[in-house]
């Protein structure tokens, strides 16, 4: 049994929930990350939504990948279908990806369905920031979830317009 990778693109990168035995900075290729799921459980209710990242068709996606140990790959695997696939919103799907140091892995990977009801698509930052001001579920404050995106993907070096923009208007500090 081989080790087991996963890709983290937003909270996974801060807030993995699992023990791993490395740490890396990956790329995946023909996704992009994006403030497009409305969230019904974690960030939000299903009469107020939130917003939620994920990863939608196009571009490319730098976060962070994390080898797990071969014996604790199923465990991490139902961890994360449970964190991840409370609405199915996501399909679990094994994609390459290209670790900083150049070696290329097959990661799990969430990645958002566009059929599914809960899909936002590209929203205008005005009406993004006005959701996420405004939401709130069980894992807390829609606001608290970017903010904390925001900081993990600034922190890695990268630069993402819309979600600075967004951010800039969300109430309380920035």
């Amino acid at each position: 049994m081989n080790d087991l990778w996963v890709f983290g693109y937003a909270s996974l990168i801060w807030r993995p929930g699992f023990a791993f035995e490395e740490r890396a900075k990956a790329r995946l290729g023909g996704y992009r990350r994006s403030l497009c799921i409305h969230s019904y459980v974690h960030r939000g209710t299903p009469e107020r939504p939130g917003l939620v990242f994920g990863l939608d068709r196009g571009g490319s996606c730098v976060g962070m990948a994390f080898r797990v140990a071969a014996e604790h790959g199923e465990a991490v695997t139902a961890y994360l279908r449970e964190r991840e696939l409370v609405t199915n919103v996501y399909r679990e799907l094994r994609l390459p990806v290209r670790l900083d140091d150049g070696r290329r892995v097959q990661a799990l990977t969430y990645v958002v369905d566009r059929g599914h009801t809960q899909y936002a698509g590209s929203l205008p930052v005005d009406e993004a920031a006005a959701i996420v001001a405004h939401a709130h579920g069980q894992s807390g404050a829609n606001v608290d979830y970017v903010r904390s995106c925001f900081q993990e993907i600034s922190a890695l070096g990268l630069k993402d317009g819309w979600l600075e923009q967004m951010v800039r208007r969300l109430p309380g500090r920035s």
